[in-house]
């Protein structure tokens, strides 16, 4: 074959190979904690280890949504989470996880005692059963170490659409994601402040113990959880309570990065 031809046939070939290397040389761990709030419909957040290791809270309610946001930051060649951790089992949190559950196994998955065997949680559970994953019930005291970080359960409340208090330690950083009403605080009131960031439910007042026990550094909001009476107030009201809040409606995803020393947030606005 000429070698003309023989270059042509090769060419589309050697640009391939230089795309993935380029793709895998964008998604490769950097050795900083990243704990990202997926800009989903419901509550759904990822975090990477400083390894690159995966786990996923919750999935938001849109599938489709999930596994695009997911596509962006998991490497196309990973098909593993290291966890998944279900709050609770409610539409707002449940079907995304589902989704993620179709495409990534897990080693551990964490799910609340009232997940139920039917509909959406019952492919919630044939889809951990088919990954092999270690599945536990979702309770106070659970601790996962990861990479150098630990993710440490406080609290897991009772009900549908209960919730749970979640704390992340990486050196010096600290977050908490608290994603459920008022029966989880009493967990946090011995943690002591200021967090890093603080992941807490739109709805939620802002003016109790909690906050002022956490002095958060930031607050990101979240959406899934429905108060009996919403807290009806705005922005400019919220920002007594912290010097920098996060929405992903407003912000896009929020991404804090940590190297264990120091931590920052980037958004995609």
């Amino acid at each position: 074959m000429p070698s003309h031809l023989l270059a042509r046939r090769l060419l589309p070939l050697a640009l391939c190979l230089v795309l993935l290397l380029g793709a895998s040389w964008q998604q490769r761990p950097d050795g900083r904690l990243h704990v990202t709030l997926l800009p989903t419909t419901g509550d759904a957040a990822v975090i990477q280890t400083p390894a690159g290791h995966f786990v996923l809270i919750d999935g938001g309610s849109d599938p489709a949504m999930l596994a695009l946001q997911l596509g962006r930051r998991v490497p196309f060649w990973e098909h593993s989470l290291a966890a998944t951790v279900l709050t609770a089992p409610d539409g707002k949190r449940l079907p995304g996880q589902v989704a993620a559950l179709a495409r990534y196994a897990p080693a551990i998955a964490l799910a609340p005692t009232e997940l139920a065997h039917r509909g959406t949680a019952g492919e919630w559970r044939r889809l951990v059963a088919a990954s092999g994953a270690r599945a536990a019930t979702l309770r106070p005291g659970q601790r996962l170490t990861l990479d150098g970080a630990t993710l440490t359960v406080l609290a897991a409340e009772p009900g549908e659409h209960g919730g749970a208090v979640l704390l992340l330690h990486y050196g010096r950083t600290r977050v908490v994601l608290h994603t459920g009403g008022p029966a989880g605080d009493a967990a946090l009131l011995a943690v002591r402040g200021p967090v890093d960031l603080l992941v807490y439910p739109w709805q939620r007042d802002l003016d109790n113990a909690v906050v002022a026990t956490l002095r958060p550094q930031a607050i990101a909001f979240s959406t899934a959880y429905e108060a009996p009476a919403p807290a009806l107030l705005s922005y400019a009201e919220r920002r007594r309570f912290s010097p920098r809040l996060y929405h992903p409606a407003n912000d896009g995803a929020v991404e804090l990065l940590s190297d264990g020393r120091r931590a920052w947030i980037v958004t995609e606005e």
